[in-house]
């Protein structure tokens, strides 16, 4: 053996050791390229040996083994991908409940030969949470525009461009992570006006926890980049207080609601099959109104999906990084949290909305409103055998919970794709 292949196996050697015994995961290990504040706190209990996190071992992958896996089909279009296969169909069929529910399913284990289902698939829901996804889209969509050549560029950005919350934050109920490093302290708390945080961890606090305060925050910055382009890194508190009092709401709403929903349909997802047309806190709407409504489908949702996978949303660069970020969950949730899914990678993202009217002497609760209740989740699903295959799932059970059934369903759907007995 030579001295390169030597060194070359003590690298390989250090690396499994490494990963093995210290458990790096992603994102904890995607601190040092995004400076998220949250993940420092992760990566240092992790390397304390008498601290234990409370992951499955499918949310145990490195940076570097985060991949697309459709890239090999980049070029053909999402009419040829999204073929329905009449024998696979069949089986997912079986396993779906009966009543409000919608989903497609496309098996991409092998990417030469994959398996599509669909089921009531173009019927629309309100997308709740999943809408997102199209406001991390118009942030990517926006860097590029600021950046074009240079992804690096981008990622600067994200990690050092702070901006306030402002009353675009408030009202939500959800809780964000907040650390400080330096004395090592980690606190759970709503958001205030006056938090200050970089892009990449507001991004991260939209997409990990769901803040709704979050996602309007990165919606106005995407706004920003569109309306005063390379200005918009060397914008000051001031100008931007100035803009949004001085320009017409209209004509605010007009450019708010062009850079959410324009990227969907450059690849291919039209109006009907996904948009997104509110802001996600009342704060922001006294600035920027709405337009259309929001709704999402199933196959416009697997549309996305796909993209990801291709490298086409956007470009190669911010499709592996917005599949990333769906990795970086706080936690799983409903369809992922089915036990069939801890060994496996899950990219996810779910999202609800419901309505109660207790006047008309029905039951109704939290996430089960008995006006309508949607539950709706995206998730790709890698395994360590190789199986790798996506799941949009929209449904609108009135008066139930229907967390559980999302998890038994994703257990069904799992039974399906590896050829096991229902």
């Amino acid at each position: 053996m030579n001295i390169f292949s030597k060194i070359n196996l003590t690298f390989l050697i250090l690396a499994i050791g490494f990963y093995t015994s210290s458990k790096i995961i992603y994102p904890i290990d995607g601190y040092k390229t995004t400076k998220i504040s949250r993940l420092a706190h992760l990566e240092k209990r992790i390397s304390d040996s008498t601290k234990t996190l409370n992951l499955p071992k499918g949310a145990l992958l490195p940076l570097n083994c985060i991949e697309l896996q459709l890239t090999q089909r980049k070029d053909d279009s999402l009419d040829v991908l999204l073929k329905e296969d009449p024998a696979f169909a069949e089986r997912i069929k079986k396993v779906i409940p009966s009543g409000s529910y919608s989903l497609t399913v496309l098996d991409m284990s092998d990417p030469d030969d994959l398996k599509y289902a669909q089921h009531k698939a173009s019927i629309g829901y309100q997308p709740g949470s999943v809408g997102k996804l199209t406001v991390t889209t118009a942030l990517f969509t926006q860097l590029k525009n600021i950046c074009p050549q240079s992804w690096d560029a981008r990622t600067s950005l994200l990690k050092n461009k702070k901006v306030r919350a402002g009353d675009w934050a408030v009202y939500d109920h959800h809780t964000v992570p907040i650390y400080d490093i330096e004395n090592d302290q980690l606190i759970k708390r709503q958001v205030k006006p006056d938090d200050v945080f970089t892009l990449y961890e507001w991004v991260d606090h939209m997409m990990s926890v769901s803040n709704n305060g979050a996602a309007s925050v990165i919606w106005r910055e995407a706004l920003l980049m569109a309306a005063f382009k390379d200005e918009y890194e060397y914008l000051t508190q001031e100008q931007v207080d100035k803009y949004f009092q001085e320009t017409p709401k209209k004509e605010l709403t007009l450019l708010a609601n062009k850079i959410v929903n324009e990227p969907l349909r450059k690849i291919g997802i039209t109006k009907d099959e996904w948009r997104l047309g509110s802001f996600f806190t009342s704060g922001a709407n006294k600035y920027v109104g709405d337009i259309g409504g929001s709704t999402g489908t199933p196959l416009g949702l697997m549309k996305y999906l796909v993209s990801i996978e291709q490298g086409n949303l956007i470009d190669r660069e911010s499709s592996l990084e917005i599949k990333r970020l769906m990795y970086m969950t706080d936690r799983r949730i409903r369809y992922a949290y089915s036990p069939t899914l801890k060994n496996a990678a899950v990219y996810f993202k779910s999202g609800s909305f419901y309505s109660c009217d207790r006047s008309n002497g029905k039951s109704c609760g939290e996430y089960a409103g008995n006006v309508y209740n949607y539950m709706n989740s995206v998730a790709i699903i890698e395994h360590p055998n190789g199986k790798k295959y996506m799941v949009c799932l929209m449904t609108n059970v009135l008066r139930k919970n229907s967390a559980y059934d999302h998890q038994a369903l994703a257990g069904r759907i799992d039974k399906v794709i590896r050829n096991e007995e229902i």
